[in-house]
């Protein structure tokens, strides 16, 4: 039922409530046995279906929320640790390769600073493949 409906379900109850003092007393009698038939053949309201997911215990004091059970806890953690400890893994992770990458760098200015490297070696076109064959 939409409210249009709702309102002219209203208006006529409304209506009929205003004349229902003025109505013979066979009216009132015949609308009253009337209703208790349509009471009769009124089809019983269908159960209501209700899905319970989990029990929960009731506990002293009416705690409810995150202490109402007194493993929620567990249950919030096993799920956030794991994800905490993936995402500490891959800060891990870049931190060593970023390391990684700033000590060859540190190794490359210490031999270019500390003349190891022949004259020849900064003129040539190949720097980059010298470098890469001594490392080998």
């Amino acid at each position: 039922m939409n409210t249009e409906d709702t309102n002219f379900a209203y208006s006529v109850r409304r209506a009929l409530n205003e004349k229902l003092d003025d109505l013979p007393a066979s009216t009132t009698d015949r609308l009253a046995a009337a209703r208790m038939a349509a009471m009769k053949r009124k089809k019983a309201d269908a159960p209501a279906r209700v899905r319970v997911t989990r029990t929960a215990p009731a506990l002293a004091g009416g705690a409810s929320g995150f202490f109402a059970n007194q493993f929620a806890w567990f249950n919030r953690v096993s799920v956030a640790l794991p994800l905490l400890l993936l995402l500490g893994g891959m800060i891990g992770v870049y931190q060593y390769e970023q390391q990684q990458a700033v000590q060859e760098l540190a190794e490359l200015d210490a031999a270019v600073l500390s003349d190891e490297l022949p004259l020849s070696a900064y003129l040539d076109q190949g720097f980059g493949a010298y470098l890469e064959t001594r490392e080998q």
